[in-house]
């Protein structure tokens, strides 16, 4: 059982109210102000986006809009449970705070006399985005626990490497400027259901006269938008750039003294691309040859041009080559120079966020073992011959169960009786269900935090705006209560979320000129102390934070090896993955393909893509019925040719299957996808679905080629009647 929310409506005073600034927390670029309405009560009658904030201007999307039924919804977790039933009956009983605390407490100190800090291990994510309560909350109790380092690459891991590499950590083109920009190359991104607030931006600059064109294998709400969509073959993103690179190079395309002035490596990258022709790339992506000579000078030409990358753009096996290869081909055309020029990846590196306050690397014990979450389901049934064993789990900010791949193997760790398993949860997800003890979290209307953005250059206070219902508690007072419990006394676990707050930034930085605690709480948010979007072309100079101060098309940086940015693994730079890496940027074709596993495909001779839902933000959400509606029955998109030739029709269920798992959905029938390809959106729990499996069940765990990060886009499958 789970403790009930309050009724959702009730008579109020609307003169007796009060408006609180705070600010969306979920894992997404737009990091929306909003503004809630409080009554005497205390209860929040109301929240909206702030019509005042430049960026985000008043709107919220549809997963965020109804935010009050989140907080007020009756299914909430409102206090500690302890399992009573089997895992995974969802049976639990309530129980008190200091009940919780002990049992933990007891069972952890006895895994780590047992058999040390290590069988331990942290799960989480970015269920929640505040720097306070988001991806590295927990991390200091786990450094002094001596557990597991947890590595997380779920999103972008992959792509910041291979940035990284090519121009450095920098924000590179401010996403208010786009108006600037005369030809927008959008390439893996569906804005207008991920990233909403920068199409008004696009949307301007067509006014003015920009060209907006779409890479993607589907035709998205944002591709059937723009101005012309350019669909390719799943995971041959790089043929594509590398081809582009090679018709501005041979046709003298290049702005040749941006080139020598703030390039690395031209000549040799100049004799890498010439193997890249119209004609190969055509073949490998299924791009007609005059299309990509087209786009090419398009793009050469249209000064000045920005690329917008998504988080998809990495997810399979040559994922970071392709992101080499598309932060290259700004400083080839000299797209740097002007406002609007240049690619967008996440503006969060010009935020000075002291994260090693947060992580806590100094607190890490020398040659502790770090484990990746997609391998989870192998840590806790073997597969990974881990010594010791993974005998307990900490889950928070995240729902695993959902968004790990190799699901059915997971679920059977998650079953083991001598697991002991905590969930820190706002609702009973699919990997609550699995727990022993459930913790209360409370939603960002019952928090402080203070935000950074990875897609504009805004910092966003959240201030509390309602007391936390029941006894749910933010992550930041849950680990401070872990470590007492724990008899940790370090001063880092007695701070107050106000002490954390003064932590956040390097408040020195020119970045944060005219930006205090104090200033931020009164407005709720303040840009960046950078030059404004009319004017803002950090690269017109050169000046990229790399080795060289240049674009390295050649990449310096490769000569240590494939790594993983500290950020995704508890600050801990040991054990990196270390694999030879080639200074240039070159083609590595999907694994699971035709011509690279042909009996594989012969098995399973459809792509299946695993896009964000509109309406889910990963797997949050996806509880309510509001948003399941708006989502609709979980399906898979093919074209009508492929269906025609498995005889399934429109709303037929349909079992899709390898050889690693299996789930099964409706069969939604239509031409936006290319045949070979089927498209099945994330986020849609498990004890929602017909068969009670989701998509993660045929994703493989399989890494991409940078940064561990994952290839859920690389995956074959095969689709027949259920």
């Amino acid at each position: 059982m789970t403790a009930a929310a309050e009724p959702t409506t009730r008579a109020t005073d609307p003169t007796a109210t009060r408006t609180v600034r705070a600010a969306c927390p979920q894992d997404c670029p737009d990091t929306c102000a909003m503004v809630v309405t409080v009554d005497d009560a205390g209860r929040a009658v109301e929240v909206r986006g702030d019509p005042e904030h430049p960026y985000t201007a008043g709107g919220l999307c549809v997963k965020v809009n109804n935010y009050l039924d989140r907080v007020y919804d009756p299914g909430r977790v409102l206090f500690p449970l302890r399992r009573t039933g089997p895992k995974g009956s969802g049976r639990f009983e309530r129980i008190t705070w200091d009940d919780a605390l002990d049992e933990i407490a007891t069972r952890f100190r006895g895994i780590v006399d047992e058999h040390g800090g290590e069988a331990i291990m942290p799960v989480s994510y970015l269920g929640t985005q505040g720097i306070l309560n988001g991806l590295n909350v927990g991390d200091p109790f786990f450094a002094k626990l001596g557990a597991t380092i947890s590595e997380r690459t779920y999103c972008d891991s992959g792509s910041c490497t291979a940035y990284a590499m090519t121009i450095g950590d920098t924000a590179g083109v401010d996403p208010e400027s786009l108006v600037h920009s005369k030809f927008i190359l959008i390439w893996a991104c569906n804005v207008m259901s991920t990233n909403l607030h920068l199409w008004p931006y696009i949307a301007e600059a067509r006014k003015r006269g920009a060209k907006v064109v779409v890479v993607d294998p589907v035709r998205t709400r944002t591709a059937a938008a723009a101005d012309q969509h350019i669909p390719l073959r799943p995971g041959t993103d790089a043929a594509l750039a590398l081809a582009m690179a090679h018709v501005i190079i041979s046709e003298g395309l290049t702005d040749q003294a941006y080139v020598d002035a703030h390039t690395v490596g031209f000549p040799e990258f100049a004799e890498r691309v010439a193997q890249y022709t119209p004609e190969w790339a055509a073949a490998e992506t299924g791009v007609p040859a005059d299309t990509i000579r087209t786009l090419a000078r398009e793009y050469a030409g249209g000064q000045p041009s920005v690329i917008r990358i998504g988080v998809a753009v990495e997810r399979h096996a040559g994922g970071g080559q392709t992101v080499r290869a598309l932060a290259c081909l700004p400083a080839l055309v000299g797209a740097w120079r002007k406002p609007g020029g240049g690619i967008l990846q996440l503006p969060l590196w010009a935020f000075p966020v002291n994260w090693g306050a947060f992580m806590r690397p100094d607190m890490l014990t020398p040659g502790t073992r770090i484990v990746n979450q997609f391998l989870l389901g192998e840590a806790l049934t073997g597969g990974l011959a881990l010594d010791p064993p993974i005998k307990g789990l900490m889950v928070y900010n995240s729902n695993p169960v959902v968004v790990c791949p190799d699901q059915d193997k997971l679920i059977e760790g998650l079953q083991r009786e001598d697991l002991f398993t905590v969930v820190s949860e706002q609702f009973m997800t699919d990997t609550a269900d699995y727990a022993d003890i459930v913790l209360p979290a409370t939603t960002q209307l019952e928090q402080d935090d203070i935000m950074f953005s990875w897609g504009h250059l805004y910092v966003t206070y959240n201030h509390r705006a309602i007391e936390p219902l029941g006894e749910a508690v933010p992550n930041t007072e849950m680990f401070r209560r872990l470590a007492a419990r724990m008899g940790f006394d370090d001063p880092v676990f007695r701070r107050s979320d106000d002490d954390m707050i003064a932590e956040a930034f390097d408040w020195s930085h020119p970045h944060m000129q005219g930006i205090t605690v104090e200033s931020l709480k009164d407005k709720g948010w303040q840009r960046l102390t950078v030059p404004p979007p009319d004017e803002y072309a950090p690269h017109a100079e050169g000046n990229f934070p790399t080795a060289s101060g240049r674009t390295e098309l050649a990449a310096s940086a490769a000569a240590g090896g494939n790594f993983v940015v500290p950020l995704f693994r508890q600050g801990s730079n040991e054990f990196q993955p270390g694999q030879p890496v080639d200074p240039l940027p070159h083609y590595i074709p999907p694994r699971e393909a035709a011509h690279t596993d042909p009996e594989r495909a012969a098995r399973y001779p459809l792509n299946l893509l695993t896009p964000k839902s509109h309406a889910y933000i990963n797997s949050s959400f996806a509880s309510h019925a509001f948003h399941r509606r708006v989502q609709k029955e979980p399906n898979v998109i093919m074209h009508p040719d492929d269906a025609a030739a498995r005889g399934i029709s429109d709303q037929d269920p349909v079992r899709v299957f390898n050889d690693r798992g299996e789930f099964t959905v409706l069969a939604k029938l239509d031409d936006a996808v290319m045949p070979g390809v089927v498209v099945s959106s994330l986020g849609g729990w498990r004890k929602h679905s017909k068969a009670t499996a989701t998509l993660a069940a045929v994703n493989s765990t399989q890494f991409a080629d940078l940064g561990n990060a994952p290839t859920f886009s690389d995956t074959l499958v095969e689709v027949e009647i259920a």
